[in-house]
């Protein structure tokens, strides 16, 4: 049975760039859920929908990801989206597209579709419902946060975007998202891990050593 690490977290936790580590380290394929949502966004931009239209459209979505955290790539049709999901104009319409029940409720299916093809020994899942609604039962459960001056200064270091642009992105994100799903409180039986005061390399042994306690029960 392939063994779930699920990883939830605000904006700007860390969460990409810890699990696609840890998965390394591990040996184990690596899962952004959130890629899903904006490669959504993007199909609804790129062919002139309103995200309202999305919940009648869902079966014509063409979507696969890579697993391989070293070889990272997502799709839509024959289209590398891997760079166009990061770009501004996604990261401000990916909410609306994220509210909708219909999508969530599809993307939860597709998500556990990609997580039972997985044939690496486990798999690590990032993003937002995963402890609570994707995989509840997960063999590991973790919430991973930071105090959000320092997940607004990541996540512009990382975007190279003005850090004026990221705060509206990630409090508007998190504010809307939050409508829908908790992912700043730890479900019963999640592990919080603050890596407010932590750098790359801290947060991911955090996160292993959290697997290994959790495995071991």
């Amino acid at each position: 049975m392939t063994t779930v690490i699920a990883i939830d977290g605000p904006a700007g936790s860390g969460k990409s760039s810890v699990s696609k580590q840890a998965a390394r380290e591990l040996g184990f394929g690596y899962l952004d859920t959130g890629a899903a949502y904006r490669a959504l966004a993007w199909w609804s931009k790129s062919t002139g929908s309103e995200p309202d239209d999305l919940a009648t459209r869902l079966d014509d979505f063409d979507y696969s990801i890579s697993t391989n955290p070293d070889d990272f790539w997502v799709h839509v049709g024959s289209d590398d989206v891997t760079e166009a999901i990061r770009e501004s104009a996604i990261s401000e319409a990916v909410s609306d597209v994220a509210r909708i029940p219909e999508v969530r409720t599809f993307m939860k299916q597709l998500t556990r579709g990609i997580i039972a093809a997985e044939n690496r020994p486990g798999i690590v899942v990032e993003g937002r419902d995963i402890t609570t609604v994707v995989a509840p039962d997960a063999q590991v459960r973790l919430l991973l946060t930071a105090d959000e001056a320092v997940r607004i200064k990541r996540r512009s270091a990382e975007l190279s975007v003005a850090s004026q642009q990221i705060t509206k992105q990630v409090t508007d994100r998190d504010a809307s998202d939050l409508k829908v799903v908790d992912f700043i409180t730890p479900a019963v039986g999640v592990e919080l891990i603050d890596s407010t005061e932590l750098d790359l390399p801290q947060t991911v042994q955090a996160v292993l050593s959290a697997v290994s306690r959790q495995l071991a029960i």
